[in-house]
């Protein structure tokens, strides 16, 4: 049997946020009652003019910065024409030959990759290249009943920005990261919430299947407007086995240049349409709107670009000395690192690497418990900070550190209050430990001699011991030295 390439190449569509829409001022807001918030210019009434968003214009182009995309010098406003019912212009004001953003990547994240995939990727530290990205005006939503469709235009007009990628992605493993990693860097730049639950972010794919050998890539099929990266998986893994059986005659359809809908529930892609080409939407230059010179724009943005997360990582692993895995986890979150970077601030003398290993053990299978974000967490980073100081001055052990932290999360109070109410407080009184420690060695002479010839386990014995005579208060690190000393010279 041949064998078969899969060659895949993705268009993301993000809406920005900004506050007020791509061309009016009609305000962007999420879950407002239907058609309340629009105007003659965005339901594209007679005699409306647009007027550019300069805010939209600035985050593309920061998300180009990002993405080591170049910015025209100058750039224009095209009409697609097409007819849709949730379209109210009948064409859409986008831009075809000349957008904001060319060239440029996306990095695929080690974390960003199935879980599944993590061990086994096929192409570490691969940049799927960029064709462009340009802006848009998003459409509204239709809602679709038995008998009838309502239509809901407040969304028509929102700044959208189109990331198209080049026909660079080899696996439906691969594409579920570029969406990952993506995503995570434009909520990093404040560009776009990327929430694909609410619509903010979707995908189409395009997605083709070869036989190995063959140059000439095969016959190009859209599924459109898939809304988790989870059903993009799925998608492109279902589509490739139905090109391969229609290659191999299992299926009788025909491969042609068309666009299929994805049905998550049946595991299928089914026909829409056959595969409009540039020319069926009739591009030209809009004649309400002026090309845009982007110098002035582009200087303003160049001190907005963040610490991208592979930045962050690298940093992680360097200042605090995290281990790689580690910083990719607290990195892979904008907010979690924020939250994590706080918790070191908060107590300098605290290793960053202990603090990160109880947000990484602790904090974090908590909050995936719970189903809560790392903003939703009742325990604050200084709060976290003060309870590991705790624990490295020797005042309580590890153990009792998690009982203290359980109750924590749960009460919101700070680790001393509970370390005194639970009467945690360990003994690190030199001279107390000693009478305790000494009673121990006297009556026991052959654990003595045990770890006089040279055997460890015996001496935390006597550590155990002491912890059990002094109810678990004494401080085990003490005590082991004591025992050392004591013993050995």
């Amino acid at each position: 049997m041949p064998k078969y390439i899969v060659t895949i190449g993705l268009e993301v569509h993000a809406q920005l946020t900004t506050r007020s829409k791509m061309f009016c001022a009609c305000p962007v807001e999420y879950g407002a009652e239907p058609n309340t918030h629009t105007c003659p210019t965005c339901l594209g009434l007679p005699g409306a003019l647009p007027v550019l968003n300069q805010d939209a214009i600035e985050k593309t182009i920061l998300t180009g910065l990002m993405l080591g995309c170049t910015t025209p010098p100058v750039v224009n406003w095209d009409r697609k024409n097409y007819f849709y019912p949730d379209m109210p212009k009948n064409y859409q004001i986008t831009q075809m030959p000349f957008p904001l953003c060319l060239g440029g990547g996306v990095p695929l994240y080690d974390l960003a990759y199935p879980k599944d995939a993590q061990k086994s990727i096929a192409n570490p530290g691969k940049v799927v290249k960029l064709t462009r990205i340009h802006l848009e005006e998003d459409v509204g939503k239709s809602t679709h009943y038995d008998k009838f469709s309502a239509l809901d235009f407040n969304r028509a007009g929102t700044p959208l920005m189109e990331i198209v990628s080049e026909p660079d992605i080899d696996s439906a493993e691969e594409a579920f990261a570029y969406i990952t990693s993506l995503r995570q860097i434009l909520i990093y730049g404040g560009v776009s919430d990327a929430d694909m639950e609410k619509g903010n972010l979707r995908c189409d794919v395009n997605i083709s299947v070869r036989p190995e050998g063959q140059k000439e890539l095969g016959v190009k099929i859209e599924l459109k407007n898939i809304n988790s990266m989870s059903a993009v998986r799925r998608a492109i893994k279902a589509e490739t086995e139905r090109q391969i059986d229609v290659l191999e005659g299992r299926n009788p359809e025909k491969l042609v240049q068309s666009t299929r809908r994805w049905d998550d529930d049946r595991g299928e892609t089914t026909l829409m349409r056959s595969k409009e080409d540039a020319h069926d939407y009739r591009y030209f230059p809009d004649p309400d709107l002026l090309p845009v010179r982007t110098a002035d724009l582009v200087a303003k943005v160049k001190s907005q670009v963040p610490e991208l997360p592979h930045e962050k990582r690298a940093r992680f692993e360097k200042d605090y000395g995290c281990s790689a895995y580690d910083a990719g986890v607290l990195s892979s979150e904008k907010e979690l690192a924020s939250w994590y970077e706080a918790a070191v601030a908060a107590d300098t003398k605290v290793p960053a690497k202990k603090i990160a290993n109880w947000v990484i053990n602790d904090l974090l299978g908590v909050l995936n418990e719970r189903s809560l974000t790392i903003t939703e967490c009742p325990v604050k980073p200084d709060a976290l900070s003060a309870l590991v100081a705790t624990v490295e001055a020797g005042s309580i052990s590890n153990n009792q550190a998690k009982e203290v932290f359980a109750e924590m999360f749960e009460s919101g109070k700070p680790a001393a209050e509970i370390i005194k109410a639970k009467g945690f407080e360990q003994v690190s009184d030199t001279g107390a430990l000693e009478a305790i420690v000494e009673q121990i060695l006297a009556a026991n002479p052959d654990k003595v001699a045990e770890v006089k010839g040279g055997n460890e386990k015996a001496m935390n014995w006597f550590t155990g011991q002491a912890m059990k005579a002094s109810q678990g208060k004494a401080n085990p690190k003490m005590v082991t030295e004591i025992v050392r000393k004591k013993v050995l010279g």
